[in-house]
């Protein structure tokens, strides 16, 4: 089964952290300085699992952010570090896909192709990589997209946090894009990008979906009719994005998937929990074809915190048995876990 994951903080994690995804789960969890965060994504477990293709984010702090910092985390306060942390990770993923035979850089349909046939042929399979903005303080200006978009990113997320394109959602805003969030999205429309909803104010989501006239999609985010935050998504925003042939990415963190989760209880969240979110989405839509994985693993959270027994991204496939178990079939199975995300790159490009 060919595997899409829409979220994963690849090099946040490897210039924060010192994560090497080459080394492995098991040996980045040796090198960790502490058990509290311990590391799930490794390029062999990845392998492991049938993974094809991920989106990997550019994500950077700002230093307002309502969090605790990471010990060697570096955030921003102005647009020009924004910019510079951010450039500093698409050189991580440029080297990585230089030294890496099997990883590619995906920016266009052949590319997409490419990766798909290789794990079809099963030679030599392929893991692909499409770059996500995550927040979008690091385009100094409206006009700057291009300059990202010839980098090599495809997708942007306007909010991380609050940001001055657009209200974020962990604040619970009221407010929705600025001016030059507009700006932004027509600058992104003019490139054919895709619009990632994820974290953004529920005013900003609607504004977008008024104003945005190419794909938008929400990569990493559950369902807020079981997990009652603005962070998640409501009926109204996924039947909406399911009209405009969008996908919806399920997180793991099983704080988005349990409502009252408390850390270090992953017992409490069996894969079936996952499941019903994706299963909720899929109900509202009134299809499998807009649900996918974002699993967002690594993403402030770590083994202790994903749905139980999963242990890395390894084990990605039991999300898969959890789905057949439910009693959906192998075809929207398949697409669940890769094939919708496939398509909506295709239809994109």
């Amino acid at each position: 089964m060919f595997i899409v994951d829409a979220h994963l903080d690849i090099a946040h994690n490897a210039l924060t952290k010192g994560r090497d995804p080459r080394l492995g789960v098991a040996r980045i969890r040796a090198n960790e300085p502490s058990p509290k965060d311990i590391a799930t994504v490794g390029l062999p477990e990845m392998r492991q699992a049938g993974v094809g293709l991920v989106f990997a984010t550019l994500f950077v702090s700002p230093s307002s952010a309502p969090f605790d910092r990471e010990p060697n985390e570096q955030t921003y306060d102005t647009p020009e570090q924004a910019h510079q942390l951010a450039m500093a990770q698409v050189d991580f993923y440029r080297r990585l896909v230089d030294e890496e035979e099997d990883l590619c850089l995906v920016t266009d349909r052949a590319g997409l192709d490419e990766v798909v046939r290789s794990h079809e042929d099963g030679e030599r399979p392929l893991l692909g990589v499409v770059l996500l903005m995550e927040g979008a303080d690091c385009i100094r200006e409206p006009q700057e997209v291009e300059l990202w978009y010839e980098r090599g990113v495809r997708l942007i997320g306007p909010a991380w946090d609050d940001t001055r394109y657009c209200a974020g959602a962990w604040r619970d805003s009221k407010q929705g894009l600025s001016k030059d969030g507009y700006a932004l999205l027509e600058e992104m429309a003019g490139l054919g990008m895709i619009l990632d909803l994820t974290h953004m104010s529920e005013v900003a989501t609607f504004q977008s979906l008024d104003a945005y006239p190419g794909t938008i999609v929400a990569t990493h985010a559950n369902a807020r009719a079981i997990v009652p935050r603005e962070r998640q998504l409501s009926d109204r925003q996924i039947k909406l994005i399911g009209e405009r042939d969008g996908v919806i990415g399920a997180v793991l963190a099983n704080f988005f998937l349990l409502p009252g989760y408390v850390r270090n209880q992953k017992e409490s969240v069996p894969v079936a929990q996952l499941v019903a979110h994706i299963d909720h989405v899929c109900q509202v839509i009134g299809d499998a074809r807009h649900a996918g994985i974002g699993s967002d693993l690594d993403g402030g959270f770590g083994r202790l915190d994903i749905p139980d027994p999963m242990d890395s991204i390894a084990d990605m496939p039991l999300i898969a048995a959890g789905l057949r178990e439910k009693g959906y079939a192998e075809t929207d199975v398949a697409g669940i876990m890769g094939g919708n995300w496939v398509e909506l790159l295709r239809r994109a490009w």
